[in-house]
């Protein structure tokens, strides 16, 4: 079975977990704090977190920012729920907007349609890694006075075009952005996650709700001659990540260029292989952005369905996921009114799979993936859809050896 993705560990995780555990300091610590300093460094950021998971750095971005109960978060609903379900932590209430369906993130011609007298931030998502347009995002953020919070889950090592120059996801273009480790991502720590901000006071606050609001760090208390009794001056919570998996991050960490390098090598074999099938959409990767391709998704024909695709390649001995889901037609936000429709949003749930991909992939296994992708669609070809689809519909083909671009429809 080809697994839709693989952890790239080794021996150096697993000597730096065994490291941890002997020293006798396996909670947050010393461990920790080199971790927030190096993936600082890496993205550029002036300050950084670090959380037990991504949805609990939300969580923290969201309550900096200043979110209530009764708010509205504008974000979308085309993400796995975990962005959803962090404005509704804090009492707010998530309002949907749909995504341009050539990069799978938020259409940014629509956020101010979602806007109202009670929103109170903006909650983008860098959906499978490719960074959504954060330029027409500040500017509409800055026009309103709104924080803006990254949803980076999947963006470790993913790359905006800023300025004149390239730049990190995680710089911080807006005011926080939220990455995560689980395994699904490309690098892990098991579970785990972290904060970057440009606000030395967002990042004070990060570190003291993340510990149940405690006033003494354990870092500053083991190491006072003086006894010191910490108080807890406001409500927090248990967000620690643990010295074992910041030690396991701080590896991950130094493989993380070689990954993304490896990731984009494999992403540009894809779309040689799968150009003999004109009917499959490609995502494009825009002038502004760098993926890391945390994912290489692929839009279905109309006619194409899209369990039996995915079936049909799981009995081949291929894994694949079907398109990230949508928050709103899940129970716990159906009843909630929507501000405006989300086709595009949907029919990205609905026609789209994503394919393995993982450094350790060789070139006989993408060709397995490709060829059986390829047959499980090949009879419900674009040029046989009876449904042109809804709105705006757009199919991408690649250009061999070079970005991927639109082509005619």
């Amino acid at each position: 079975m080809i697994p839709i993705i693989k952890p790239t560990m080794d021996g150096a995780e697993a000597e730096a977990a065994r490291r941890v555990i002997l020293s006798g300091w396996v909670t947050q610590g010393p461990e920790v704090a080199a971790f927030e300093t190096e993936f600082a460094a890496f993205t550029g950021a002036p300050h950084a977190a670090a959380v037990s998971n991504c949805t609990t750095a939300l969580h923290l971005a969201l309550l900096a920012a200043g979110v209530k109960p009764g708010d509205e978060v504008v974000t979308v609903s085309h993400s796995y729920i975990a962005t959803a379900n962090s404005v509704a932590y804090c009492g707010a209430i998530p309002v949907f907007v749909d995504i341009d369906p050539a990069t799978y993130n938020i259409d940014p011609t629509l956020i101010e349609h979602a806007f109202s007298a009670k929103t109170s931030a903006i909650l983008v998502v860098h959906q499978m890694g490719l960074p959504c347009d954060m330029a027409a995002v500040v500017d509409i953020a800055k026009a309103r006075g709104l924080p803006l919070i990254e949803d980076a889950a999947c963006a470790s090592g993913s790359e905006i075009f800023w300025n004149g120059q390239w730049e990190k996801v995680g710089k911080v273009h807006g005011d926080v952005a939220c990455f995560s480790f689980h395994p699904r991502k490309i690098m892990s720590t098991g579970d785990g996650g972290m904060l970057t901000t440009k606000h030395a006071d967002w990042a004070a606050r990060f570190k003291l709700l993340r510990q149940h609001g405690m006033s003494v760090p354990d870092t500053v208390r083991h190491g006072s001659a003086q006894v010191i009794f910490e108080t807890h001056p406001v409500l927090g919570y248990n967000y620690r990540m643990t010295d074992i998996q910041a030690a396991v991050g701080r590896e991950q960490l130094k493989r993380l260029p070689g990954i993304v390098a490896r990731r984009r090598a494999l992403a540009a074999r894809y779309a040689e292989l799968l150009g003999e099938a004109p009917w499959l959409g490609l995502v494009r990767e825009p002038s502004y952005a760098r993926t890391n391709w945390q994912s290489f998704c692929v839009r279905l024909p109309n006619s194409a369905d899209q369990r039996t695709v995915m079936q049909a390649m799981l009995d081949a001995g291929v894994s694949t996921r079907r398109g990230i889901m949508c928050a709103h037609r899940e129970d716990v936000y159906a009843s909630q009114p929507l501000r405006m429709s989300l086709p595009e949003s949907e029919a990205a749930q609905d026609h789209a799979i994503v394919l393995p991909l993982y450094p350790q992939m060789t070139d006989e296994d993408q060709q397995k993936v490709a060829s059986t992708l390829i047959e499980a669609t090949r009879s419900k070809s674009r040029a046989q859809d009876s449904n042109p689809g809804i709105r705006g519909e757009i199919w991408w083909r690649p250009r061999i050896g070079a970005s991927l671009i639109e082509s005619e429809r």
